[in-house]
């Protein structure tokens, strides 16, 4: 069974959008980025453990890790719009008609959307504010412009997909006579 899929074992309330399949050139592109993010704080953590026991530093070890997260959480958050497989409840929805249960899903992709350009334009305010402050982390000096531009990035896409498979029509509605 689907992760999307009701509690009820019944299919997902809005089907996906064709382009918003898990094996779309969008995903595949997150789930590297995530994989790259994941193999490097993986990495950066292991050298930095096996050199305190073996008697050198790892320094930056924290940054590394850190600028890693911002590309597995960013991609986490955008495969999991791709595929549908956000944590949802459906006490209410499973008890409804198929088509309230569909209006009731499209409402809450559209204020999913609409949420997620509210963090995008706080973001974005954020970054403007900060785009020529040089900030960047102590150590290493990684630049934390281009991270949160990543984020911008990824947050509208996210928005976009829910308001996708809000105003897609459903399977089966568009082929009504």
């Amino acid at each position: 069974m689907d992760l999307s899929d009701a509690a009820d074992g019944g299919a997902s309330d809005i089907g996906t959008v064709e382009p918003s399949k898990s094996d779309s050139k969008l995903a595949r592109v997150a789930f590297a980025v995530g994989g790259a993010g994941l193999i490097g704080a993986t990495l950066s953590d292991a050298i930095a453990v096996t050199g305190r026991h073996a008697g050198f530093n790892l320094l930056g070890s924290i940054e590394l890790v850190q600028a890693a997260v911002v590309l597995l959480a960013t991609s986490a958050m955008l495969i999991a719009t791709i595929t549908d497989n956000h944590a949802s409840v459906h006490m209410l929805t499973s008890r409804l008609s198929n088509e309230r249960a569909r209006m009731m899903a499209r409402v809450a992709a559209v204020v999913s959307g609409v949420t997620f350009l509210v963090i995008l334009a706080g973001s974005a305010w954020i970054s403007a504010e900060m785009w020529n402050a040089h900030e960047q982390s102590e150590l290493l000096h990684i630049p934390f412009r281009w991270l949160r531009l990543l984020w911008l990035v990824v947050a509208l896409l996210i928005a976009w997909q829910f308001f996708m498979r809000a105003f897609s029509p459903a399977p089966g509605e568009g082929e009504k006579a």
